[in-house]
C-alpha cells in the first residue's frame, strides 16, 4: 500500500492531487523552486522539498533533483500531475529504477503514445513530410506535450520556417524536447476527447465524452461532458477507438484520447498518457475521483466490470490571469482575493495574498459546474463566475462569462474558430456605469466621519477613476443629511457597500480597495490623482513590455530609424514559457531600439520608441465626465 506520495508538479493540480491524498489517510510531499518557496502547493503538503541549483522556469523538468527528493523524503510513490514530465518516459523509468511506485502508465505506453508523431504512426495516420501549397493550412504541434505549447497555425509557406523555429524553441522550453511535426489544419471542427481509465488485470473502461472546442492558443477554456450533439453511433465509434489505443500500447491508469470532430467523422489527434486539466467534469459526472483511481491501478486494484452511469452534465471554466483584449498577454502581480460563490468546485493554486509570477503558466483556477441538464450546468457556471470576487492582475473572468451566455454555446454550435470569429465582441469593455460613484462614496464614507457639511452650498466633491481604458468623473455632496448625488439616492454608503436607489429601484455595491486599485463588484477601476504628474506618462510611441520576460527574438533587419507600420512585428517577448510578439503601436519611424535578444525585463520597461508620421496636433485632453447615471452630460463652458 502507498503510504506517502510525492507530487512532482506544481500550481493547482499539486494541490488537488494533495487533497485526495490527505482524503485517503496518505502523506504528501511537494517540490518547489526558488520562486514557489511560499506557493500554495508547497503549504498544503504534509513536507516540501526545494529544488535546488535550477532556473524557476527549468526546475520541474529536473527528473534526477525530484528522484532525489522522494528518496531523501521517505515517498515510497511519485505522482507527476499534468505538464512538465508527466508524460516523459524517461522520468517514470528512474521513478521505477529508484524503487518507487510510478502513479502513471508504463514507460513504454508513455513513449509509445506521448511523442504526438509515433503515436500517429501507430493509430495510422501520418503526419506531414514535406508541405506544399496545397497542404495549407497547416499545424505546427510539439512532439512531446501540449497546452497550446510549441503550436502555430501557418498559413503561408514563407512563414513556415519562422513558425518551426518559434515553435521548437517553446517545446524545449515547456517539456524539454524541441521536437515538433506538421498536421493537416481542420477549420472550424471540434475538439472532441475520451477519458480512459485501465488497471492492470485488462479492464478498460471509456469514461464518456468531453467537449473543448472553446481555445484561445490552442489551449482549452472551457470544457463539458458529456460532449453535446454526437450521435450515438459517433460517441460508440470514438470509445472503440479510445479502448483500442488504450490495448495498443498496454496502457494502465488515466489517459485521454483526443479526436477532431468535423463534417460527422472523427479524426485521431493524439493520446495524452496523463491526467488532464479538464479532467473534473468526467468525475462530477461518472462520481468518480481520478487521481483516487490512478493511485487505486498503481497499488494493483481492478476495476469494475462496468464504470458507473452517467449523472446529468457538467461544464468547466479555466480562469486566468490574462488580457484577451491585448493578445491574451498574461498578467502578473498580487491576487488580493479570490473567492467563488455558489455550489461550484474550484481547484486553484493560489489563496488570497499569493502572487501569480511571470516563471508558469498564468491559470489561477478551474471553476466546475453541475447539474442535472447542460443548460442548468451552464447557467450555473456563468453566475458563479460573474459573482466571484477576482481582485488583482487582469483576467478572462468576464470573457468566460460571455462565452458561456453566447447562443453558439448555449446552443452547443461551437467549434474550435469560436474566438477567432467572436474576441472582439467578446472582450468589449462594458463597466457597470455607476461602479465609479460607488467607489467615490466608499472612500468618502471615511473622511464623512470628521465632518464635511456645510451650511452654505458648495462646489461638489470630484473623484476620478479610470476605467476599462476610459476616464471618468463623478461629483457628490455631503450634508446633513448624509451623501447627495445626481440621478441616484444614495441609501447607503459605507467603506465597502453601497446602496444606490435608481429609478425607484434599490442596488447594492460591494467595494474593496488595496491602494489606487478599486474593485466595485465586478468592476476594476484605478483612482486617479487630483493633480496627475505629466512627466509621468510615456512619450506618445513608446512600447512598453506588458509583462515580465526574456527578449528572445529581434525582427530581422530592425535598426533605428527603421519604418515601421502599427501592428508589425518588432520583438519577441517570452514569459510563462510561451513567446509574445510586441508589435509597433503606430505606423512611423523606429526612433528608439533599447531591447536585445538575451536581454531580461521587468513590466513596464521601455523597449522601443516608435515615433509617428501622423501630423502633430494638441492632445484631447477632454476628460468625461460621468453622472451617477452613467451618461455623459453636456460639457460645461471652461471643460477641458
Amino acid at each position: 500500500m502507498i503510504s506517502t506520495v510525492l507530487v512532482a508538479n506544481r500550481g493547482e493540480i499539486a494541490c488537488r492531487i494533495a487533497r485526495t491524498c490527505g482524503e485517503l489517510g496518505i502523506r504528501t510531499v511537494a517540490v518547489h523552486s526558488d520562486a514557489d518557496a511560499n506557493a500554495l502547493h508547497a503549504r498544503v503538503a504534509d513536507e516540501a522539498v526545494r529544488l535546488p541549483g535550477a532556473a524557476p522556469a527549468d526546475t520541474y523538468l529536473r527528473g534526477d533533483l525530484i528522484v532525489k527528493a522522494a528518496l531523501a523524503a521517505g515517498a515510497d510513490a511519485v505522482h507527476p500531475g499534468y505538464g512538465f514530465l508527466s508524460e516523459n518516459a524517461g522520468f517514470a523509468r528512474a521513478v521505477r529504477d529508484a524503487g518507487l511506485v510510478w502513479i502513471g502508465p508504463p514507460p513504454d505506453a508513455i513513449e509509445a503514445m506521448a511523442s504526438k508523431t509515433r503515436a500517429k504512426e501507430l493509430m495510422g495516420v501520418a503526419p506531414l513530410r514535406e508541405v506544399t501549397e496545397a497542404d495549407l493550412p497547416v499545424l505546427v504541434k510539439a512532439a512531446a506535450g501540449g497546452g497550446g505549447r510549441g503550436m502555430r497555425v501557418v498559413r503561408s509557406l514563407a512563414d513556415l520556417d519562422a513558425e518551426l523555429a518559434a515553435a521548437r524553441t517553446e517545446a524545449a522550453s515547456a517539456f524539454g524536447d524541441g521536437e515538433v511535426f506538421v498536421e493537416p489544419y481542420v477549420e472550424e471542427g471540434r475538439h472532441v476527447e475520451v477519458q480512459v481509465l485501465a488497471d492492470t488485470h485488462g479492464t478498460v473502461w471509456a469514461l464518456g465524452t468531453r467537449d473543448c472546442s472553446l481555445q484561445r492558443r490552442h489551449q482549452k477554456v472551457i470544457e463539458e461532458a458529456p460532449a453535446p450533439g454526437l450521435t450515438g453511433e459517433l460517441t460508440e465509434e470514438l470509445h472503440t477507438v479510445a479502448v483500442h489505443a488504450a490495448r495498443a500500447v498496454g496502457y494502465t491508469g488515466a489517459g485521454t484520447v483526443e479526436f477532431l470532430v468535423a463534417g460527422g467523422r472523427a479524426h485521431f489527434l493524439e493520446m495524452n498518457t496523463r491526467l488532464q486539466v479538464e479532467h473534473p467534469v468526467t468525475e462530477a459526472v461518472f462520481g468518480l475521483d481520478l487521481v483516487a483511481e490512478q493511485i487505486r491501478v498503481a497499488e494493483g486494484h481492478a476495476l469494475g466490470d462496468d464504470p458507473p452511469p452517467v449523472r446529468g452534465h457538467a461544464v468547466e471554466a479555466r480562469l486566468y490571469a490574462e488580457d484577451p483584449a491585448h493578445d491574451w498577454a498574461p498578467q502578473t502581480g498580487r491576487l488580493h482575493r479570490l473567492a467563488v460563490p455558489g455550489e461550484v468546485r474550484l481547484d486553484t493554486g493560489f489563496t488570497d495574498g499569493d502572487d501569480i509570477g511571470v516563471h508558469y503558466d498564468p491559470m489561477i483556477a478551474k471553476v466546475v459546474a453541475h447539474a442535472p441538464t447542460r443548460a442548468e450546468a451552464v447557467r450555473k457556471l456563468a453566475a458563479a463566475l460573474e459573482r466571484a470576487a477576482v481582485h488583482g492582475p487582469v483576467t478572462n473572468r468576464d470573457l468566460l462569462v460571455r462565452s458561456l451566455r453566447h447562443p453558439e454555446f448555449t446552443d452547443g454550435r461551437m467549434d474550435t474558430g469560436f474566438y477567432d470569429r467572436h474576441l472582439s465582441g467578446l472582450t468589449a469593455p462594458a463597466p457597470d456605469p455607476y461602479a465609479p460613484l460607488a467607489a467615490a462614496l466608499a472612500d468618502a464614507h471615511g473622511r464623512s466621519r470628521f465632518g464635511g457639511w456645510r451650511n452654505l452650498p458648495s462646489q461638489p466633491q470630484a473623484k476620478r477613476y479610470a476605467v476599462a481604458g476610459e476616464e471618468h468623473e463623478v461629483r457628490y455632496r455631503y450634508t446633513r443629511d448624509g451623501f447627495v448625488a445626481d440621478g441616484a439616492r444614495v441609501v447607503r454608503a459605507d467603506a465597502g457597500l453601497v446602496v444606490l436607489e435608481v429609478d425607484g429601484v434599490r442596488r447594492r455595491f460591494e467595494v474593496s480597495r488595496y491602494g489606487d486599485r478599486v474593485w466595485v463588484d465586478g468592476t476594476a477601476l484605478t483612482a486617479l490623482p487630483r493633480f496627475p504628474d505629466p512627466t509621468a506618462q510615456p512619450a506618445p510611441g513608446s512600447l512598453l513590455a506588458p509583462m515580465p520576460g526574456t527578449v528572445v527574438r529581434v525582427a530581422d533587419g530592425l535598426t533605428e530609424g527603421a519604418a515601421v507600420r502599427a501592428g508589425e512585428p518588432l520583438l519577441w517577448l517570452e514569459a510563462m514559457k510561451m513567446q509574445h510578439r510586441i508589435t509597433a503601436p503606430v505606423t512611423g519611424t523606429l526612433s528608439a531600439l533599447h531591447a536585445q535578444p538575451g536581454q531580461q525585463v521587468e513590466v513596464g520597461a521601455l523597449l522601443a520608441v516608435v515615433e509617428t508620421d501622423a501630423p502633430r496636433g494638441l492632445p484631447d485632453m477632454r476628460i468625461r465626465r460621468v453622472s451617477a447615471t452613467g451618461h455623459t452630460p453636456p460639457a460645461a463652458e471652461g471643460d477641458a
